[in-house]
């Protein structure tokens, strides 16, 4: 057989086996970001975000994927700091995400803004809040209800049981929720009738600045204090508040509405409200095997992150389910087409500037658990 007619074959054989092994291959997975905190004190909502996040891919994955795709959840902590925020977010749209769950807080949201638009990346965040970034023609989605449902819901409580004078401490670390909170709850308040005696702000972790923002609000004769801050750093807050021998009315936001407050704060949170739109005791089948699930998986109690970051990922993935794993603005056009989303609680659905709207309810600590207040 002359040489370039046995060249001629071997070339076609390999081209045969080629074809019969790449057309084979499994397509390429569809990638999603997690974007959270996971070091720091911010981490517990971080984790548990990440956790609801993780078992909404592998539900989906479980059932074959997205078009037969299997999802890809890259996780990146942007450890509630600007320049990590920065580098976690970029490091997603190097990763090329076709949509990031997250970030779990307002000022990193606020932070990643710029770089997800000019990325064309659709963000669902399952816990920001801040009135900042709602009521916005953007690709940021937010499933959490409004600041202002929660400060209406939260002062008219705090009022009826009879405060008039009210002190507040919040956290500079995530200002754009927290201060967002106050100048809110202030307004709300005032117009109930009560008047904000004091207020006081701290970082967190600046172990001095607890005293310190504790005796500014103690100074003026509160009759009740609102902290806005994450759970590690509003247990300390009310630890020192219970330690100077006072035992008035304390609410605070749902950042703190983590497992990790109860935990820590142990005796010391007894009958400490705060809003929130996750019910605890919700018997539903489904709520219940969700549950069953996440603890035989994390060995830990779901809690509102996780069933934030679970309807923020399914909302996304069935999103993308339509739009045939295409991300950007066939995604956005999707998740704003008025599809009613069957959550883990309640259903709801985003308005046409990508914010939910969810029943939010008023909860005290008691007897070691957030229940609702009926």
């Amino acid at each position: 057989m002359p040489g370039g007619e046995m060249r001629s074959r071997q070339f076609s054989a390999c081209f045969v086996l080629s074809l019969m092994l790449f057309g084979c291959a499994p397509p390429e997975p569809l990638k999603i970001g997690y974007l959270g905190g996971l070091s720091g004190r911010v981490a517990d909502l971080g984790e548990a975000g990440r956790s609801g996040a993780l078992l909404a891919v592998e539900e989906i994955n479980g059932l074959g994927g997205i078009n037969g795709r299997k999802v890809e959840l890259i996780v990146q902590d942007d450890a509630q700091q600007q320049e990590s925020a920065l580098n976690a977010v970029d490091a997603l749209v190097a990763a090329g995400v076709s949509a990031i769950i997250g970030p779990m807080t307002s000022s990193v949201a606020e932070t990643i803004l710029p770089t997800i638009e000019r990325a064309g990346i659709v963000t669902v965040s399952p816990t920001v809040t801040s009135t900042s970034l709602s009521g916005k023609d953007d690709l940021f989605f937010k499933v959490a209800p409004p600041i202002s449902e929660n400060t209406r819901i939260s002062s008219r409580h705090l009022f009826d049981r009879g405060a008039r004078r009210l002190a507040i401490a919040y956290d500079l670390s995530n200002r754009a929720f927290s201060a967002d909170w106050v100048a809110q709850y202030r307004r709300d308040f005032a117009g109930l009738g009560g008047q904000v005696v004091a207020e006081a702000t701290f970082t967190s972790g600046d172990e001095q600045g607890y005293g310190h923002a504790v005796q500014q609000l103690i100074d003026a004769r509160p009759d009740a204090f609102l902290f806005i801050s994450n759970a590690v750093d509003t247990v300390r807050l009310i630890q020192i508040v219970r330690n100077r021998g006072l035992n008035l009315p304390v609410t605070t936001s749902p950042w703190a509405a983590t497992e990790h407050f109860i935990e820590l704060g142990g005796r010391t949170v007894e009958g400490v409200t705060l809003t929130q739109f996750f019910d605890r005791s919700d018997s539903s089948p489904g709520y219940r095997k969700f549950a069953d699930t996440f603890r035989a998986r994390f060995k830990q109690e779901p809690g509102f992150a996780s069933v934030a970051a679970y309807d923020a990922t399914r909302a996304t993935l069935g999103g993308l389910t339509q739009s045939s794993g295409q991300g950007g603005a066939a995604l956005k056009a999707v998740l704003l087409s008025g599809t009613t989303f069957d959550g883990l609680q309640q259903k709801w659905q985003f308005d046409r500037y990508g914010d939910a709207q969810r029943a939010t309810y008023m909860t005290v600590v008691n007897n070691g658990r957030l229940s609702i207040v009926k």
